[in-house]
């Protein structure tokens, strides 16, 4: 099958052109201008019916990324007339940088080949980018299977999110949904280091901290076909997810991140100076090198919180910047 989708070899020239203004009036997509991106690690068991269902839905530009699956994903997908990348690195994160680097197209529907997801939900998923929205995440809590996801994963799953929205200051309902639609503009805009699953944790911080106009679209969301393996480790992944949150802000909300680390410093300066201050009422016994820590401790706490408000600053002032920036870019095109 001939794919216009990708080129081996090519790459996508951003214009660094700012957010798109959304509009109620929406243009057309063709099918032609989407690509449907798949990363894949051992999915022979539904990646068949899910290129398929694509299909079916009028999208015929299939990409697959595949992470050196020990299966026979690869073969299954060229049989259905998918385009294959073997990806270069490991992990979905990578995996998803690489295949950006060949599609050739505007819009790209990322989705998992776990066949959990409905490729029906692909036109309601791509209509918000025909009204300039530039990122689309499908909210799976609007419609889940009750067996699609364990009581634990979900527990988990919630409570990310509203760590999302704390820290980050924004409500997008499943940051972790692996069923996404975006711009190719938008998407390089973004400034992505992350190799493995947080990919869709760092898409979410990226999108707030650079502007990129994102909306939440409610799709429905199935159990894993049973001869299908998750690759998930709830306990382990969520606490990576977490760190990845917390890590992130340093660059998109330094204030929480700096603030936490100051206040952690105070709070533990001033329990040894307690402490401290009770031995020596009690006991006459003193504790000088216990001393001295806890006025380091306090005094690194301080720095720490004056660092995160000047940090704070520093970051707003950035994006007022590129916000003027944009419009000025944006007024150019319109003349």
């Amino acid at each position: 099958m001939e794919d216009d989708a990708v080129r081996a070899g090519s790459s996508i020239l951003s214009d660094g052109a700012g957010t798109v203004a959304v509009t109620e009036d929406a243009r057309e997509i063709s099918s032609d201008d989407v690509c449907i991106l798949i990363p894949t690690l051992d999915e022979a068991a539904t990646i068949a019916d899910v290129i398929e269902g694509f299909y079916e839905h009028g999208y015929t530009n299939v990409v697959i990324v595949d992470g050196d699956s020990s299966d026979d994903t690869r073969e299954i997908a060229r049989e259905h007339g998918a385009e294959v990348l073997v990806q270069s690195g490991d992990g979905k994160g990578q995996a998803v940088r690489e295949a950006l680097e060949y599609i050739t197209v505007p819009y790209v529907l990322m989705v998992d080949g776990d066949g959990t997801y409905d490729p029906a939900d692909a036109d309601k998923m791509l209509e918000p980018l025909s009204r300039g929205y530039e990122h689309v995440i499908g909210n799976r809590f609007a419609d889940m299977d009750d067996d699609a996801m364990r009581a634990l994963n979900g527990f988990g799953n919630r409570m990310i999110n509203r760590a999302f929205g704390f820290v980050h200051g924004a409500n997008y309902e499943d940051i972790l949904s692996g069923y996404r639609a975006f711009t190719v503009d938008s998407f390089e805009r973004l400034s992505l280091d992350s190799d493995g699953f947080t990919i869709e944790t760092e898409l979410a911080v990226e999108c707030v901290k650079h502007g990129v106009e994102t909306t939440v679209v409610p799709i429905s969301y199935s159990a894993r076909p049973d001869e299908s393996e998750t690759n998930l480790h709830p306990v382990r992944d969520g606490g990576t997810i977490l760190l990845a949150l917390y890590s992130l802000a340093k660059t998109n909300n330094p204030l929480f991140y700096f603030g936490s680390l100051g206040v952690t410093g105070i709070l533990s300066g001033g329990l040894i100076a307690t402490y401290v201050l009770w031995e020596w009422i009690q006991y006459q016994q003193g504790h000088e090198i216990m001393a001295l820590a806890s006025a380091a401790a306090v005094l690194l706490g301080v720095q720490l919180l004056m660092f995160g408000v000047l940090s704070d600053m520093l970051v707003t002032l950035h994006r007022e910047q590129r916000r003027r920036l944009e419009r000025i870019a944006r007024d150019s095109r319109d003349e």
